[in-house]
């Protein structure tokens, strides 16, 4: 048990630095690594399983901004958008009830004990406009977020059914900081670069909506 106790610490030491880590990277490390060892340690609560051969450990529970940054690692390519990006921003007012992300990979849902993953299918011409978003703290991560006005762009086209006035009054979007903060010319960039007819007419009754002007 003891030997157990320090071959844990070895792992610890090697992996907690990297926020989250795969069984692949495990082996690379060593090869003859005994898979047993992730059944004990997730029983014991000494790592959490974030998806299958995907874990981290308890400590980062602690740390707010890490379960946006494995939003980015449990499946890639991805960057948070949607509903999640807009209430960070400060666009929506209400805290979100899980993690919505976009991707090149087909339309996909995980839970774990941060809480509850989704993914929406985008086409590859749509996966442009995040940032590289670097937290604060003893172990920063880099989290790929779209921008306020990507976050938009990416909900009126996933969201086919905000297509009336009221649909769009109803996402409560802060008006002040549409307003004010909202790069409205790159909403109009990000549209022309798409050139979706349906997005375009969305997009547009969204400036009606809420009285916008480039």
């Amino acid at each position: 048990m003891e030997m157990n106790r320090i071959n844990l610490n070895q792992f610890r030491k090697t992996f907690l630095p990297m926020g989250c880590f795969s069984g692949e990277q495990v082996r690379l490390w060593k090869p003859d690594f005994n898979r047993d060892n992730f059944v004990r340690w997730i029983a014991s609560g000494d790592i959490l399983r974030l998806r299958r051969n995907l874990y981290t450990f308890p400590e980062f529970l602690q740390i707010p901004d890490s379960a946006l940054y494995f939003a980015n690692q449990i499946y890639q390519p991805s960057y948070v958008s949607l509903h999640t990006a807009l209430h960070i921003h400060g666009v929506i007012p209400e805290e979100v009830v899980q993690f919505t992300s976009v991707s090149t990979l087909k339309t996909a849902s995980f839970s774990n004990t941060f809480g509850s993953y989704t993914y929406h299918h985008i086409a590859r011409n749509y996966m442009f406009g995040y940032e590289l978003k670097k937290t604060e703290g003893q172990m920063p991560f880099v989290i790929k977020i779209a921008s306020p006005e990507k976050a938009i762009i990416d909900l009126l086209h996933l969201y086919p059914e905000c297509s009336t006035a009221e649909d769009l009054l109803n996402l409560r979007l802060d008006e002040d900081y549409m307003e004010s903060e909202f790069d409205l010319k790159k909403i109009r960039d990000y549209v022309n670069r798409i050139q979706s007819p349906a997005l375009t007419k969305r997009v547009n009754l969204l400036w009606e909506v809420y009285n916008l002007h480039v």
